[in-house]
């Protein structure tokens, strides 16, 4: 039987020099990504390289236990992270085979021809439903391949999207990162719930703002402001509600239909004076198209696919029906070499305790898996045979296959990281802040969900490292696994996942680095302020008032 693999958070008797190497994996990731602008295929094996040359000769993890926890990634990259893309991707190809993305285009265009608006009706607000139903890359997929048929470019249509999917990701997939938090600090859920939801309605208010400010400049924003704080508010509202009154589950669906609707409404009874044109549009975005001349059927038509993949998605991702497909069909396959081998240990965890590495194939209850129904019945509602949806799929699998190999790749940096300590050691740099932790500490949110591409394992990850810090320096443990999970909202825009799945869906790959070095700014800035919310909550009247006790 193998030993078992104590992790060591400061290798090097150096706190300062274990932190650089700890940090080397994600240093040499983003920077062959953006500053070399190499494909980032080829940025993500060099990161992968990096993280078990560390992982192995800095901090001792066994060799076969680093390359178990490489291959985990790869899996779990492929599935699910892939799989959904993979079916989105499937599902967009076969409605613009059929013709109904110019369709889809023109409706849209009957609610507002301005460009702003578009963006904010479907990025911000449809984005949010699919973020609420289903999460793990699919409002970025999905809202990124509309931006691209409505014309938009696509590192506009790529960057906007990760933009626009942030405010509602801590309440994403029915609640999940949320409850994932839960599940490592034993913190009470509702309470969880109604904190993060006395924090990120600010930044549902400023978001909307911030979207269109980076498409439209100041100006721009300022002339569409009463829309804008539409959509703002009749988000921000539903999500506070929902998130103290009910818990974290349904916040993001409900918040979402009621500002697409509001917004909708809206629209219906005001206008800007000017309308915001695309300086160049892309030439499948001048051919001729029906704007405002398509039929009642015709727009039903290019809606059905993805009315029916939103309730598809939605229902699959209940927890019920999540447990009756998982009943019949869920394998777990304990990673050899790695269960129960690796042991976290104080202080990134009360007690010393073994880390799982189980593998679920619930390949009938992946959100995947509901994506792809969602697209054969669209198809055949389309019209489209077997062989014309097996000849697209196999097209899609062609076009997206660097992509796939990318987020593997990536996904086993983050494998790497984590179990091998890597991300513990920085986490811990964070937690010796002092004061200033409220700030920091949210930081650490955004590092964990920039290193893994997901709140919901940034909240395993640091949620445990959170409530231990909070109660050592005296301050709400509530507050602070809530911070990890708000600060990491506005990491999801650098997560290399979430970039490769724009690249994907607006058919820019191999410009993943101008993606990144387009958002970088962005997320950074929204993350600080998010910091100082947090800080703010911690020790300042009215907002320490707000901290759920």
């Amino acid at each position: 039987m193998q030993a078992m693999w104590p992790q060591s958070y400061d290798p090097l008797g150096s706190r300062v020099l274990s932190t650089l190497c700890a940090a080397l994996p994600v240093l040499v990731l983003l920077g062959t990504l953006a500053v070399l602008r190499l494909r980032a295929h080829t940025a993500a094996l060099l990161g992968l390289a990096t993280a078990l040359v560390v992982a192995v000769a800095v901090f001792g993890m066994p060799a076969r236990m680093a390359a178990a926890a490489a291959v985990y990634g790869i899996a779990y990259g492929l599935f699910p992270i892939g799989w959904i893309v993979l079916n989105v991707i499937f599902l967009y190809q076969l409605t613009e085979e059929r013709g109904l993305f110019l369709v889809l285009r023109g409706s849209i265009t009957t609610v507002t021809r301005d460009r702003r608006l578009q963006l904010l009706l479907v990025a911000f607000c449809f984005g949010a439903f699919f973020e609420g139903a289903s999460g793990f890359g699919t409002p970025v997929a999905v809202t990124g391949a509309i931006l691209i048929g409505l014309g938009f470019p696509p590192l506009l249509a790529s960057g906007l999207s990760l933009i626009a999917n942030t405010a509602p990701v801590a309440f994403g997939a029915l609640g999940t990162p949320i409850i994932a938090l839960q599940s490592v600090t034993q913190l009470d859920l509702k309470q969880l719930s109604a904190m993060v939801g006395r924090q990120l309605p600010f930044f549902s208010l400023v978001v909307p703002f911030w979207l269109v400010w980076a498409f439209a400049g100041l100006h721009g924003m300022i002339e569409v402001w009463p829309a804008i704080l539409v959509a703002g508010v009749s988000f921000a509202v539903p999500q506070l509600l929902v998130s103290n009154l009910h818990g974290p589950w349904l916040v993001d669906v409900v918040a979402a239909a009621v500002s697409i609707g509001a917004v909708t409404l809206f629209l219906r009874v005001w206008q800007p004076r000017r309308h915001w044109e695309l300086e160049a549009a892309p030439a499948t975005a001048r051919e001729p198209q029906p704007d405002g001349t398509s039929s009642s059927r015709e727009v039903w038509r290019a809606w059905t696919p993805w009315i029916i993949l939103s309730v598809l998605v939605f229902v699959w991702g209940l927890p019920q029906t999540r447990a009756a497909l998982d009943a019949v069909s869920i394998v777990r396959v304990p990673v050899p070499g790695l269960h129960n081998l690796v042991e976290r240990v104080p202080p990134v965890v009360p007690a010393a305790r073994p880390e799982p590495a189980l593998f679920n194939l619930n390949w009938l209850s992946a959100t995947g898996t509901g994506i792809l129904v969602a697209a054969v019945v669209a198809g055949v509602a389309m019209g489209a045979g077997p062989r014309e949806l097996a000849r697209t799929y196999g097209r899609t699998l062609k076009l997206v296959r660097f992509s796939l190999l990318t987020i593997a790749a990536m996904m086993s940096v983050g494998f790497t990281t984590r179990y091998s300590g890597l991300d513990a050691t920085l986490g811990l740099a964070f937690a010796r802040t002092g004061w200033l932790y409220p700030f920091f500490g949210t930081l650490l949110g955004w590092l964990g969900v920039a290193l893994t591409g997901s709140d919901t394992s940034s909240n395993v990850l640091f949620g445990s490292l959170q409530r231990i810090t909070a109660e050592q320096i005296g301050l709400s443990p509530i507050l602070m696994a809530a911070a990890n999970s708000s600060g990491g909202v506005m990491g999801k825009m650098v997560d290399a996942q979430s970039i490769v799945v724009a690249s994907t869906a607006t058919r820019w790959y191999g410009h993943e680095g101008d993606i990144l070095r387009y958002v970088f700014v962005h997320s950074i800035v929204l993350a600080c302020l998010v910091g100082l919310l947090v800080l703010l909550q911690a020790y300042v009247f009215p907002f320490a008032a707000m901290v759920v006790r």
